[in-house]
Parts: C-alpha cells; structure tokens; sequence
C-alpha cells in the first residue's frame, strides 16, 4: 500500500535516522568531555573563575562595629570605605557602626565563599568584592584517583586579575594587602582547584557545595 499513510510513515521514518547521529553524538561529545586532558580541565578551570573567580575582602557580615581605639583591620578600612561611599558610619556606645550603602551593595556578591582551615571548611553566604580572576594558564595536574566511585583530581593553573576601578587606587591596595598580593602575584601565583568527574564532564568540588 503506497498511499498517504505509507508516504507519512516513510517520513518519520527519515526523521528518525535523522535523529538517530545527534544521540549519538551527544553520547559521544560527553564521553570526550569526560577525558582528563588539557582542553577539558581548561574548560573546567574556565567555567569555575567565571562563577566563583571573585577577589573579595572577607567582610561576609553586616554591618560592622569597630570599638573606639581599635588596631584591628576594620579600624582603617571601614573608614576608607566610607571615603568611597560604600559604607555609612553612625556612632554608637564606644564604637562606630557601619552598614552598607546602596553603592556598597552593588560590590556585596550574593555567591558562595568558601573558607577552609586544617580542621573545617566554611562557606559564607555573601562577600564585598574587588576584583575578577580570569584564567592564564592551567599549569597541570595530578593523576586522578577513584575511591568509592568517586574520581578526583586537582588542577595547578596561574590567573590574571580584573580590578574593579575604585580598587585600583594605592590607598585601597595598602588598606586590603591580600587585594595587593593578588594582584602582584598575577600570572606567577600557583592556585589549585580540586575537581571530580560527573556524568558531564569534570566539574570544581566548590561548585558542588550546600
């Protein structure tokens, strides 16, 4: 039978080997994501700085209240905040109190932080950023190793660093000193990003955190 039913089915027909390559494919374009070569830890490193690849000043808190006399950081860079016009101090009981501004919030990046130490790994919620880091080379990395079918490594790679303009300023970079060694460590400094294999590909550890 040749008639219209014959003619519509020899259609799909057509499609679905049509169809059938781009499954295939797509299979194959994951499997080749899944290799530990140059180019996928590349892509990975990539992908990791341009969703987490901020330099940030570690003030997750606010508002914050420096004591009358204090030595501590916030004692000299809460003020030269306030000189920018992020911040607004108010004094209180033996204290000044800062909040940010509406210029403030647009630096304050609602994104994860993650601080690790030898004995807990931290993530705050929020952080007043300076600048962002961009990939300059991926350095190398380690064999990856599987335990417990989970497969891990870790990437060596240097970076290049994009200042926000208002932390170019020297008395900015003299207030913040981790601000000013990130950025004469641009392209030399050695970061390390551990990363585990999905099912998409390999993916940072950081970007799998709750």
């Amino acid at each position: 039978m040749t008639g219209p039913r014959s003619s519509l089915w020899r259609r799909f027909g057509i499609a679905a080997c049509l169809a059938l390559p781009m499954v295939v494919l797509t299979a194959c374009g994951n499997e080749e994501a899944r290799f530990p070569n140059r180019d996928n830890f590349t892509a990975t490193a990539n992908d990791y700085l341009a969703q987490r690849g901020h330099v940030c000043l570690a003030k997750y808190d606010w508002p914050i209240t420096v004591p009358a006399g204090s030595q501590a950081p916030d004692a000299q860079q809460m003020p030269l905040l306030e000189k920018l016009g992020f911040v607004a101090g108010k004094d209180v009981a033996a204290a000044r109190e800062y909040a940010l501004t509406d210029a403030g919030r647009q630096h304050y990046l609602q994104l994860p932080v993650v601080v690790r130490t030898t004995t807990q790994t931290v993530v705050h919620p929020a952080d007043l950023c300076a600048a962002t880091l961009s990939l300059d080379r991926l350095v190398g990395w380690d064999p990856p190793q599987t335990r417990d079918d989970r497969t891990t490594t870790s990437l060596l790679f240097t970076y290049r660093i994009a200042l926000d303009p208002w932390a170019t300023a020297p008395e900015v970079q003299q207030a913040f000193p981790l601000l000013a060694r990130a950025i004469q460590r641009e392209g030399t400094m050695q970061m390390r990003l551990g990363v585990h294999l999905t099912r998409r590909g390999w993916v940072a550890d950081e970007l799998d955190l709750h």
